[in-house]
């Protein structure tokens, strides 16, 4: 299967190596991966802020890249590592077109909502696409995933609630080789980024955001991760603002479901500063 990478802003500026991640456990799969290069921003920040103007010409970039390499067929779906991104997608471009249109926006296209729609439905997050596509049930298996490390994991809010992802990550994780997954209290809670939220709302947000570190910690995890690297950006900063650390001593960090899944004996992920976790990694455990 041809795969379209759609990277993400966030991704592409801040986090590469989840684009790198996202393609090598796609590849090792045996699938070619393409990077649409007119790909930009989603929208996702401008829809959620009101901005539904302003979301319309980025809205009609994304549809339009897109759909030139589906019509051509350099490639059969797209890809993100990101549950908020694909939510955007899938449930706000449409709605902008149609926005656009019963508001008569001046030049709006009378076709974007459709054209849209068939983007979206063609669109899938990466744990979505491994499960319900490519049928990946067992990452160790079919990826060669080995991680020997303890983590715990935290669904975003997008993956969760709107693109209803359920248990495709986490689920993926605890067949990893050597991963302990640990359940993380009050998991379902937002980390309190929200994008813009977090900077019109910045005390709500940071006491949501305490909460999260404190549950984190609590389960003695090296490692919080996740589908949404906006997310882990967030809880990131509030780890290491409040300098915590594993037993050894290693920063808690937060790392990427891409990046775990990628992870193999040969080049594994480094999660505590060292390969094996002082705080109890479960060697060959599934």
């Amino acid at each position: 299967m041809k795969i379209a990478l759609f990277a993400t802003c966030i991704v592409d500026a801040m986090y590469p190596r989840v684009a790198q991640a996202t393609v090598q456990i796609l590849e090792r799969l045996g699938h070619e991966v393409v990077f649409p290069a007119g790909q930009a921003c989603c929208g996702q920040m401008h829809v959620n802020s009101g901005y539904l103007r302003e979301a319309l010409p980025v809205v009609e970039n994304h549809v339009r890249t897109f759909e030139a390499g589906f019509a051509a067929g350099e490639y059969d779906v797209a890809v993100a590592p990101s549950g908020s991104c694909v939510a955007s997608v899938r449930h706000q471009h449409g709605m902008v077109a149609r926005w656009a249109e019963e508001h008569e926006v001046k030049g709006a296209d009378p076709t974007l909502a459709a054209r849209a729609d068939a983007v979206a439905r063609r669109t899938y997050e990466l744990a979505q696409l491994l499960t319900d596509v490519l049928g990946v049930t067992d990452a160790a298996a079919q990826l060669g995933s080995y991680l020997p490390a303890r983590i715990t994991y935290h669904p975003s809010c997008h993956g969760m609630r709107v693109l209803r992802l359920g248990d495709r990550q986490r689920s993926l994780l605890r067949t990893v080789e050597a991963l302990d997954v640990v359940d993380l209290p009050e998991a379902d809670q937002c980390c309190g980024f929200g994008g813009t939220f977090s900077v019109k709302n910045a005390d709500v947000s940071s006491a949501m955001l305490a909460d999260k570190v404190a549950n984190i910690c609590g389960t003695g995890a090296a490692a919080c991760a996740g589908g949404d690297a906006s997310c882990l950006m967030h809880i990131g900063g509030g780890l290491s603002r409040e300098r915590r650390t594993t037993a050894s001593g290693a920063p808690v960090r937060t790392v990427h479901l891409a990046e775990v899944l990628a992870s193999t004996r040969e080049n594994p992920l480094a999660v505590d500063g060292e390969l094996a976790l002082a705080s109890g990694a479960k060697r060959g455990a599934r």
